[in-house]
């Protein structure tokens, strides 16, 4: 069965252009050789960093919450008409829940948002490079680990 973070990923990915998705995943490549070059003490400190990393769901939901709360707190007090900016944003988030994609995913994805699959892959590869799985190394491409990761 499909899990609601698999699908969204797939979602996510899916309705991100081809050169955004590329830059992602050519950036998580790039790091990964100069990661074969780190200590064991360098890995632990990048794994450390990369679990404290916002996945672009995260980051949507809070960008999307303060932004519909600051339009109705200054609906209330100042002008009927930044209700609109709290009906606008909420419109997108029903949007992202239905079709997997809304206006602010792009820019989020532009500014190097990644989706929780994207972060989990790096991770895993890491600890691969770290030597925690067998049949992997720190030898292997991080093309070759990262797809073995996505099967």
């Amino acid at each position: 069965m499909e899990t609601a973070s698999t699908n969204l990923k797939d979602r996510v990915r899916e309705n991100t252009s081809e050169d955004q998705n590329a830059r992602l995943d050519k950036s998580v490549i790039d790091r990964m050789n100069r990661y074969k070059k780190l200590t064991l003490y360098e890995i632990n400190a990048r794994l450390e960093k990369i679990g404290k990393e916002w996945d672009i769901e995260r980051a949507l939901q809070a960008n999307s919450s303060a932004l519909a709360l600051s339009g109705i707190i200054l609906g209330t007090f100042f002008k009927r008409r930044w209700f609109l900016l709290s009906f606008v944003i909420t419109s997108f988030l029903i949007q992202h829940a239905v079709q997997g994609w809304s206006p602010p995913l792009s820019l989020l994805r532009s500014i190097g948002f990644r989706t929780r699959q994207e972060i989990d892959e790096e991770i895993y590869a890491l600890k691969t490079l770290r030597g925690d799985f067998e049949g992997l190394s720190a030898t292997s491409d991080p093309s070759e680990i990262i797809a073995a990761f996505r099967r």
